[in-house]
Formats: structure tokens, sequence, C-alpha cells
């Protein structure tokens, strides 16, 4: 028997809804590499104007660093569904979840190469292959592994700059020539100019460090992701309400606090390791928790069903966000690189997401998912699975 996606009725709203948010958060951060020559600047003292900085700073404590968090921990939620409808099926999932990865993996590779540096789909289907070795787990070892995983690189990191660089404040970084060229090939060359530019930025985004990083900032959500999906703690959401509750308060409360850390205080390595690492994936917790239990009113789900439409595209959305993204703020497009304040880039970002929504709303009228949704469940659904599944099999033996 051939696996299935899952269909319409199967799917559950909070969940669309979570990943619809989390593209708007998502987008809000990524805005900053549009305009912006990010791998070359320190983003916490590029800004001069007390308006910048007052937007940026609000948008590092209430954005920055949660949103990839939640994004990873609906990816493990979402394959971990996958696996148990395969299990309830008596079917092998292993084979055809390889092949899902490996196709993520090459929409990621189209992505960065030809439109835009700052890809995350190869890192997540990267990571996806180490979660799937380990979706067998019962969902307590899925926690306590991930809580292990990232536990080893805070104890470490901590004691890096915790310890070594305890009062020691975060240098200005510029690397004033890279900056110039990338300003330059976006900001007047021409699409090669570009072309070559994000070949050059993609080799600071993708290097081997990066990889290795990402086992132990991205694997470990999804395993808590993947957990969460076992216990069926979304599905479950009215009859856990007071454990949503608790994360939720204590989610948003601890995280605010401890984001808000470098600015409340001072701006040292601690400080914004803190902020980045620990405060980041605990707000995003808040967040999750927020959205989960203002979705048990009924009239909610509605409401916000225009977030939901997006959710149910969201690697088209993902990919369109950078198409839009690249053509508002490139030379070939409207050439607005390098040339906005941060309150313009968030009105931007909300700009195209209510424009997604309207896409969105208009599509999903008329096809069931989003075309390279579509595309991706036809390579992966209708293609022979067999040398995947003979890859999964000899890995897992």
């Amino acid at each position: 028997m051939d696996l299935k996606p899952t269909m319409l009725q199967e799917r559950i709203a909070t969940l669309d809804i979570l990943r619809g948010i989390s593209l708007l958060g998502i987008l809000l951060v990524n805005m900053y590499a549009f305009y912006l020559p990010m791998p070359y600047i320190d983003l916490g003292s590029w800004f001069t104007t007390p308006s910048d900085i007052v937007w940026q700073q609000n948008l590092d404590i209430y954005v920055q660093s949660s949103f990839y968090p939640l994004f990873s921990m609906l990816f493990g939620y979402g394959l971990a569904m996958q696996w148990q409808k395969a299990q309830s099926r008596q079917q092998n999932f292993y084979g055809i979840g390889l092949r899902r990865l490996i196709v993520l993996f090459l929409f990621g590779v189209v992505h960065a190469v030809l439109i835009w540096w700052g890809d995350i789909l190869m890192m997540y289907a990267f990571c996806g292959i180490f979660l799937l070795l380990l979706l067998r787990l019962h969902p307590i070892w899925l926690l306590v592994t991930g809580i292990i995983i990232s536990g080893i690189m805070h104890l470490f990191m901590l004691f890096v700059v915790g310890y070594i660089n305890f009062n020691t404040q975060i240098d200005a970084y510029l690397n004033i020539t890279d900056v110039e060229k990338a300003i330059t090939a976006y900001g007047t060359g021409s699409w090669m100019d570009a072309f070559m530019q994000r070949l050059a930025d993609l080799s600071i985004q993708a290097n081997i460090g990066m990889w290795f990083a990402a086992l132990f900032t991205i694997l470990p959500y999804m395993l808590v992701g993947a957990a969460a999906s076992k216990w069926h703690l979304i599905e479950r959401a009215k009859e856990l309400k007071w454990l949503w509750l608790v994360l939720t308060i204590v989610g948003l409360a601890l995280g605010i606090f401890l984001k808000s850390t470098p600015i409340v205080f001072s701006r040292t390595y601690l400080f914004d390791y803190v902020k980045v690492y620990i405060g980041g994936p605990i707000l995003s917790v808040g967040y999750i928790g927020i959205i989960v239990l203002v979705c048990l009113v009924p009239v909610v789900p509605k409401i916000l069903s225009p977030f939901a439409k997006i959710g149910r595209m969201s690697l088209t959305m993902y990919i369109l966000q950078s198409i839009i993204g690249t053509l508002v703020f490139y030379q070939f497009g409207l050439g607005w690189y390098g040339k906005v304040s941060v309150a313009t880039g968030v009105l931007v970002a909300i700009a195209i997401i209510v424009v997604q929504m309207i896409v969105a709303e208009i599509w999903l009228s008329k096809w069931k998912q989003g075309p390279l949704e579509a595309l991706w469940r036809k390579i992966t659904y209708k293609a022979k699975t067999e040398p995947s599944e003979k890859i999964a099999r000899n890995i897992l033996n």
C-alpha cells in the first residue's frame, strides 16, 4: 500500500494557524536580510536613529529567535503525525519520509542559489533526517533527547560566554569591505551581480559550522515537537488547558524577561546568548500556548482562518516571501536595498502577509494545496520509493 498525504478533512486548524502566524514572525526577522548586508554587520549596533533603535529592540525582544524554534517544533509535530498515521495503517514511513526530506532539501538548494541566500529549508531537511531516525522512541525519550542535546550546547556555551566573557561588552562588528560589496551588488547591480553576491553570502550561511550547529539549535525543538505530537497535546488542548495555561504564562513571562536582559542591563556576550538561545525558545512556547488557548474559543479559528490558509501553503508562502522580498529591495526590482527604516521594513512585511492571505484565499478556493506543496506531493508519493525505502532500512538496521 502507498502512503497518502494528510487530506483536508484530517487537518488540525490550530496547527495551520500556528504555521501561518510563524510565517509572519519569520518574515519580520528575514526582512533585515532582504534590505541589509546581514552576514557582515552586528544588527544590535547598526542603527543610529532613535526610532530605528526602538523598533529593532522591540523586534529583538518579541520576534527575533522566537519563531524559528516555533516552526521547528511544528515541523517535528507534523513529521511525527505522518509517522503515527503510517504506524496505524501498518505501513513503512521511513522510505517515504526520507524521500520527502530529500525533496525538501532540493527545494532549499534552488531557493538559496536562485532566489535568496538565507534559506532554512536545507537545514530543516538535514535535521529532519536525524529526527526520522529517532521517531520510534517513546515521546518521553524524544523530549529527554531534545533537552539533553540542547543542554549540552548550553552548558558549553554558557561556560565560554559566561565564565570567560561574563562582563565583556559586545564589539560593534562591521566588515566594511564586504558591506560595500553587498550594497553595490544588491542595491545597484544586475541580477547576475546579485547572484554572485548571493553565492558569497550563502557560503557564510551554509558553512560547515552552521550544519553542525543546527543539530543543537534546530533538531532539539523538532524532537520536542515530535514528543508533543505523540502525546497529542494540541488535539487534546481542551482536556489539557491547564497545562497550556501554565506553559503560556511561564513562556511569555520568562521568555520576555530573558530576552530583555541585554537592553535592560547591558549588552554583554552572556546576556546576548541567553536572549537568543534560551529566552527565544522559551518565548516561542508561550506563543504556541496562547494561540492554542485562544483557538479553543469557537469563533477564533474562523477569525484567524486567513493565517490558517497561508499555513496550509507554508512552503509556497515561504518561497513567495523571498521572491517578493528580493523584487522589492534589489536593484532589478524596486531597488529599496539599504534605503528603508526598520518601521518601513515591518510595514512591508505586513503588506506581504496581507497579499499572501489574498493569494491563499483565491488559490485554495480552486485547489486543495499550494503549487509547491502539490509538486512536493507528486514527487514524493507518485515516484517509485523502493530506493529510498532500501536506504532507510539499511540506516535503521
